[in-house]
């Protein structure tokens, strides 16, 4: 993406707007809304895995069986990375909200502070989806 500017009177240059580097509490900030996204759109397999789960113990059989077995014609593992994956939008998206919140009952919006909160909030939220992960596949 390619933009023209004005230095000076008369003068113009051309500036490549994928040059720029996004700060770190920037990509925090993008990843917040697309776990948002994610897990709406994720919302009503959701429900259906807690009306399952709740329903009786055939039902939770049912819910338990998803995640070896699939879902109709989508295989287990891939009931499982949807699964790790709105694991992850959860963590994230309520560690990144935990941030924010943070921030603006302390009023500290420096850029180091964004910076040191942000890296945290990553680690945080990959570290929890980690060990989550390990537990859903059955790793301990």
């Amino acid at each position: 993406m390619t933009q023209i500017t004005r230095t000076r009177p008369g003068t113009m240059r051309l500036i490549d707007a994928t040059k720029y580097r996004l700060p770190l509490a920037g990509y925090v900030s993008i990843l917040h809304r697309v776990s948002g996204v994610l897990m709406l759109a994720l919302l009503p397999l959701v429900i259906w895995l807690f009306d399952v789960s709740v329903t009786s113990e055939i039902s939770y059989e049912r819910f338990t069986s998803a995640f070896a077995a699939g879902i109709g014609f989508v295989p287990g593992i891939l009931v499982k990375l949807v699964a790790w994956a709105l694991i992850w939008a959860y963590l994230h998206h309520f560690i990144a909200g935990v941030r924010h919140l943070w921030m603006d009952a302390t009023h500290s919006v420096t850029k180091q502070q964004g910076h040191s909160s942000a890296i945290v909030t990553l680690a945080a939220s990959i570290a929890l989806t980690l060990v989550l992960g390990a537990k859903l596949f059955g790793l301990f």
